[in-house]
């Protein structure tokens, strides 16, 4: 964004931690994994919707060559490490492996000639997985492409549509914008992953939680709970 206030909006915020709860023992945490759940009538097990992970990323590297003005090929290998500690026994066998499709924005600032500062916002979606004591992925290539070509046209339609608009002033600056639903994430009458995009620059997905909205990296709680009124308001 063009002013700090802006930029300040996209910090993150600390939460306090209800005193209250209580952290859940390793056996607790692997019988949740592995419970069998059910999201949008599809039965599923694994991580529950809802949740996330925190990861730190090792000293990776980035390749790209130019294909066309606008087309770039990218490659990237790194070693990414949770930044907790998974609980005995959870998760899934080592030696699992998982082929995800990423689509992501990646916002770059040029600080001098050889630094630039980058983030990336984005959903990655998986098209497969292989099992640890397994060679076999749970699906053919054929069967991964038809999955990537159905995202597509969900993101296509979903683009075509019209998006979520958003007008409003905060802290005496004033900001318009779109947000546009990430697929999948709809029930209860709304979407509750949405791309947001404000006085022409990307912010990231805000997606509603329990009690509020959050967007990864936002300091300003209000300001994020503000564009949630805002979706909410289109919605209803």
């Amino acid at each position: 964004m063009a002013t700090k206030k802006k930029s300040a909006s996209r910090k993150a915020v600390k939460k306090a931690k209800p005193a209250a709860a209580k952290k859940k023992t390793s056996s607790q945490a692997v019988a949740t994994y592995d419970k069998d759940k059910v999201f949008a009538g599809a039965h599923y097990r694994g991580m529950q919707v809802g949740r996330s992970h925190k990861w730190y990323y090792d000293k990776g590297e980035w390749h790209e060559t130019k294909i066309t003005p606008d087309l770039w090929e990218i490659s990237y290998a790194v070693t990414k490490r949770r930044a907790g500690k998974a609980p005995k026994g959870s998760g899934v066998p080592v030696g699992t492996g998982y082929h995800w499709y990423i689509l992501a924005h990646q916002n770059v600032v040029k600080l001098n000639a050889d630094d630039y500062t980058t983030s990336l916002t984005g959903i990655k979606y998986k098209l497969a997985h292989k099992r640890a004591n397994s060679e076999k992925w749970s699906g053919s290539v054929k069967a991964q492409k038809k999955k990537m070509i159905n995202l597509f046209q969900e993101m296509i339609d979903q683009l075509k549509k019209e998006p979520v608009e958003i007008e409003f002033e905060y802290d005496e600056m004033k900001y318009k914008g779109e947000a546009v639903p990430v697929p999948e994430t709809y029930h209860d009458g709304m979407h509750y992953e949405l791309d947001i995009t404000l006085n022409d620059e990307e912010i990231g997905i805000i997606k509603r939680m329990k009690n509020n909205w959050k967007i990864d990296g936002a300091e300003d709680q209000k300001f994020v709970d503000e564009i949630g009124r805002e979706i909410e308001e289109w919605y209803h």
